[in-house]
């Protein structure tokens, strides 16, 4: 495992990477560990639409340990805090401390909205976006107390831009974004820097999505640096990174002047006829908190 001298080194660090049994978070634990990092492998070994169990994770553990790495297996539910809570406190008993977290772990059930059953919809969420908050917050005391901590997100394109059939996931993943900006704002002060990637890559999630030459090409591999940088001592915080086939994206949420509304125009007929102009992107800007919001609105009104 010789790593180049200049390379960004994950050595001392001890890192956790949720639905590691195959795919993208295989190939983080993988990459992470080849860097010197200490690795749990966590997944409850399900398909993708959450059901049954396998042994991947200990797979995985053996590829590690192959090439010399340290690694334990983990099969613990996120959408259970108790089982991420006695996760955490394991491998802070075994190395010491959690310094990285990946919440990579995930479920599809796809339907139109108009036919999918709510316990699906529930279901999808609870895995995403609640299973990534429960691992993060078993992480936090952690990290404040380190003084140190990076933190995942796996967001999605349909969470940012939607995509048919996939409410369930969609809602889930935009949920995720909401959810990294506000720990980046909260955790600064321990740098604790947490961004969100939105990655595209042939998986058991996407294999029957994909025709085999694009399954190829979005390897997982093709992923994971932009991940393992978004996780690095000099990361950034609070970014949304978009990942597939080697090519890096940055998104943002932005917002618009606006238009200020009175007297008669402030109407729904006021909202209609001003539209074009309240959709003028046209100076927009990226917030840096949700107040700017309301700033923004103080300096449209003053202006």
């Amino acid at each position: 495992m010789s790593i180049r001298f200049d390379a960004i080194s994950f050595q001392g660090r001890v890192a956790i990477v949720t639905g590691a049994g195959g795919g993208l978070g295989r190939e983080y634990a993988l990459e992470l560990a080849r860097r010197g990092a200490k690795v749990v492998v966590n997944d409850l070994g399900v398909s993708r639409d959450g059901t049954g169990q396998s042994d991947a994770a200990l797979r995985v553990v053996a590829e590690i340990e192959a090439m010399g790495g340290e690694a334990i297996a983990n099969g613990g539910n996120v959408a259970d805090y108790d089982q991420m809570a006695e996760m955490v406190a394991k491998t802070v008993d075994r190395w010491g401390g959690v310094h990285v977290l990946i919440n990579n772990a995930g479920v599809l059930r796809d339907k139109t909205f108009a036919k999918m059953d709510p316990a699906d919809f529930e279901f999808v969420v609870r895995v995403h976006l609640i299973g990534s908050a429960f691992a993060t917050k078993a992480c936090w005391d952690t990290m404040r107390a380190q003084n140190y901590g990076r933190v995942l997100m796996t967001a999605s394109s349909t969470g940012l831009f939607g995509n048919f059939g996939q409410a369930n996931y969609g809602a889930a993943k935009m949920g995720l974004v909401g959810l990294a900006k506000t720990l980046a704002i909260e955790g600064a002060k321990n740098d604790i820097r947490v961004n969100t990637i939105a990655p595209t890559a042939g998986t058991r999630m996407t294999e029957d999505l994909f025709p085999e030459a694009a399954f190829k090409a979005f390897a997982p591999e093709r992923v994971a640096p932009g991940a393992l940088y978004l996780v690095s001592q000099d990361a950034p915080t609070g970014a949304i990174v978009g990942a597939g086939a080697g090519v890096f994206q940055s998104s943002y949420v932005t917002l618009t002047a606006g238009v200020a509304l009175a007297g008669d125009d402030l109407s729904v007929e006021g909202v209609a006829a001003a539209w074009d102009r309240i959709a003028d992107r046209t100076g927009e800007i990226v917030p840096g908190t949700g107040a700017e919001q309301a700033m923004l609105i103080g300096k449209t009104l003053q202006g």
